[in-house]
């Protein structure tokens, strides 16, 4: 009786807890880039506003340096279900994506400050904003439903950078 009680009560901080994290979003316009800390629903006044310098399209790099930043940056992401989902998709994908295809994942990863929403719409947890719907991201979600069911527990090991794509 006494777990009982103690479960229903960390249930119940937990879920008092939530509202006061403070949670990273993107801007509903993407054209401007923040990461804004949500302040609990009661009060906004101590939202916290940071300005990230704008994506920008390189477009004097080497595709081979691109599909070279874009596998690092793919393993390298905010959070561990993003580094393990995108560097496996980037393991994968990269070397057979064209030009236009690399231009609109390297958008993707790179553009939105919360790693979180990619994932969502990875998931399709989410609706992804209509500049990111197109053949990268239904790449990116047919991946994400793992359709062999690999187990897909870690990212993956780092020689595969010194492999020739099969």
């Amino acid at each position: 009786m006494a777990a009982a009680a103690a479960a229903a009560a960390v249930v119940r901080l937990f879920a008092l807890s939530r509202h006061s994290i403070v949670s990273p979003c993107v801007s509903s316009s993407l054209s401007r880039r923040f990461y804004r800390g949500d302040s609990p629903a009661d009060s906004q006044k101590d939202m916290l506003e940071i300005s990230l310098p704008p994506w920008e399209e390189r477009t004097d790099e080497p595709i081979e340096t691109k599909r070279a930043r874009l596998l690092y940056e793919s393993r390298k992401r905010g959070m561990l279900e993003n580094c393990i989902l995108l560097s496996l998709f980037a393991k994968e994908n990269l070397h057979q994506m064209t030009e236009r295809q690399l231009n609109l994942y390297d958008r993707l990863i790179n553009e939105p400050s919360n790693d979180w929403d990619i994932f969502y719409w990875a998931t399709e947890a989410k609706p992804a904003p209509e500049i990111f719907e197109n053949d990268v991201m239904w790449m990116l979600r047919d991946f994400a439903k793992n359709k062999n069911k690999e187990q897909r527990l870690r990212a993956p090991d780092l020689e595969y950078l010194f492999e020739k794509p099969t």
